[in-house]
């Protein structure tokens, strides 16, 4: 440790680190624009400079290391003016649309703006003007609010491995946009919004299905369903002020009914009947000397990487659809069947975590006889806008139980949500179907909490199996160029396509921190703890439809319905 002088005050920092972090750790705010916790500072924005005495210059103190004897002042006047004047700029090639952004009011430029007390312009001049993207499934780009911060051509790049965007032009023409400048749709982004979550202001969004359910549930001749993902139960509540991890699922239940949804559904059904193929496809596999490692397929993004950068690969994935893609299908076959309602009078709504399922939805290998398994996708922040906009108080609405049949759930599926979630869930299924037995203990600590890459051996029923779970493409891409370099003691890998999961998925609430995220993953654990049901193959609901529709796992029927196939795709970058 060493000591430095803050705004007077002697305190103490830790030698090497950079001063943005030893101020943000006594508290003190220090704005910043580009800066991304855990990669290399950019300095690219210089919102963080302070004023260091003995240097004639302002310091970014994001990229300025401690040193002994350091004398700092964060708020001088000098300081805050020069922060006054980037947002004034910024704002001169700005936009003046806030009040229909739909990030008015959790804008870091607008709270910026609002914090300096920006409250004229000073500076005025032709704007750059560019076209909306609109062509992607799941992202719309707005080139004419991009700030030039870069964190989401870091994102894609540092932390995807995709780098399916980047600066082009020069000088004042620079912009962020994909290869030779088209559309996002022929470029190689997987959809993952990652790089919606980091962006500061409007310039990257979700492509919205509002309209498209809305319309459905104002027509009287569809019968509009509504499932909601794992992890969804445990992050909506922040977008409503409360703590996050408070898990709101019967809340949850009783909004979409009150906004006019005639059955509410749990995609963590689903997520139990996506183990009950995945493991029994793992162990067929193993048995039988299948393509081995097999690979998750639960996460879309993580799919369309492998396609379009590791085609050899795709034999090693798994031939299940995603829980998502599951019930959908089951809603149109078994459910529709059982209620005597026409397939293509079903609309069917999902509340995912994920950008991602927009583009998945919207796959033809997703469809049966030109009738989509899902029909609309949203977001949490979607859902949280149609909340709001109904006039709900989602922490004093009177929690309600989801409809049957596709409403009952082990706590495995609910640990879908996060990462590693996928690997217990199935291991668990896994040496019950190999043994007959339940684990001892049900938890498998090796392949839990927020690591990038987490690897164990595994003993179920004498065979000795190599598991790994990974959180970020480009964890995964370093893990699958081991395997092509000649890696063989792994069995079986889970892939996320978002650092942490589904919990930290492009769709979810925006602006949280590491802490939310833990928050959010432990809310999971605490689920699987304190619940009797711990197993996919436990679940009665699921063990009925095998029964009464499906068959068996990897039957012809659930074959038909539950899997799917891939192919190599090529892009332009």
């Amino acid at each position: 440790m060493i000591a430095i002088e803050v705004n007077g005050e002697t305190v103490q920092a830790n030698a090497g680190e950079m001063l943005l972090t030893a101020l943000r750790r006594l508290g003190i705010k220090i704005p910043t624009l580009c800066h991304i916790d855990g990669l290399p500072p950019s300095g690219a924005c210089r919102m963080c400079d302070v004023e260091v005495e003995g240097r004639p210059n302002l310091q970014p103190s994001c990229a300025t290391p401690v040193v002994e004897g350091m004398k700092v002042h964060t708020h001088s006047p000098r300081a805050v003016r020069a922060r006054k004047t980037i947002v004034e700029l910024l704002l001169a090639n700005h936009p003046d649309d806030c009040l229909y952004c739909v990030r008015n009011g959790n804008c870091e430029l607008q709270t910026l703006a609002e914090e300096l007390g920006v409250r004229v312009r000073r500076y005025q001049g032709a704007r750059d003007r560019y076209h909306v993207d609109q062509s992607s499934p799941s992202i719309i780009r707005d080139p004419e609010k991009c700030i030039l911060c870069g964190k989401c051509v870091r994102v894609c790049e540092e932390i995807q491995g995709v780098a399916c965007i980047d600066f082009i032009g020069r000088g004042s023409k620079t912009r962020v946009g994909t290869a030779f400048d088209q559309g996002l749709n022929v470029s190689s982004c997987i959809n993952c919004g990652q790089c919606v979550m980091v962006c500061p202001t409007g310039a990257l969004r979700e492509t919205s299905h509002l309209k498209e359910v809305y319309e459905a549930l104002s027509d009287p001749d569809r019968f509009v369903v509504v499932q909601h993902a794992p992890s969804i139960s445990v992050t909506l509540a922040e977008e409503f002020g409360m703590k996050p991890g408070a898990d709101v699922c019967g809340a949850l239940t009783t909004a979409l009914r009150l906004l006019g949804f005639d059955r509410v559904f749990d995609t963590s059904f689903s997520a139990d009947l996506t183990i009950m193929e995945e493991a029994s496809e793992l162990v067929h596999r193993i048995k039988t000397g299948g393509v081995l490692p097999m690979m998750t397929s639960c996460s879309p993004g993580w799919i369309k990487f492998v396609e379009q950068t590791y085609p050899d690969f795709i034999p090693n994935l798994s031939t299940c659809k995603s829980p998502q893609q599951m019930l959908g299908a089951v809603i149109k076959s078994f459910y529709a069947e059982r209620e005597s309602i026409a397939p293509e009078k079903i609309f069917s709504v999902s509340i995912m975590p994920c950008t991602a399922k927009k583009f998945e939805a919207g796959r033809p290998e997703m469809s049966r006889d030109e009738v989509a398994d899902v029909d609309a996708v949203l977001t949490t922040r979607e859902l949280a806008r149609m909340i709001r906009m109904r006039g709900l108080d989602l922490a004093n609405v009177a929690p309600q139980p989801a409809d049957t049949p596709f409403g009952e759930r082990s706590t495995a599926g609910k640990l879908f949500g996060a990462t590693g979630g996928v690997m217990e869930a199935a291991i668990r299924t896994a040496y019950h179907l190999v043994s007959g037995e339940d684990l001892a203990d049900l938890k498998v600590q090796a392949v839990r909490g927020l690591k990038g890459v987490k690897e164990a051996r595994v003993q179920v029923a004498g065979l000795d199996l190599g598991v790994a779970v990974v959180s970020g493409l480009g964890n995964a891409a370093k893990l699958l160029d081991e395997i092509a370099a000649g890696r063989k003691d792994l069995h079986f890998i889970e892939v996320m396509t978002c650092p942490g999961g589904c919990i930290a998925g492009g769709g979810q609430p925006l602006g949280a921190d590491g802490e939310a995220i833990r928050a959010r993953m432990q809310a999971l654990y605490n689920i699987d703890r304190s619940e009797g049901v711990r197993t996919a193959h436990g679940n009665e609901a699921v063990q009925r439809l095998y029964r009464e529709y499906l068959g068996q796992p990897l039957g012809d029927k659930s074959h038909h319905l539950l899997h799917t196939h891939y192919a190599p795709r090529g892009v332009v970058a």
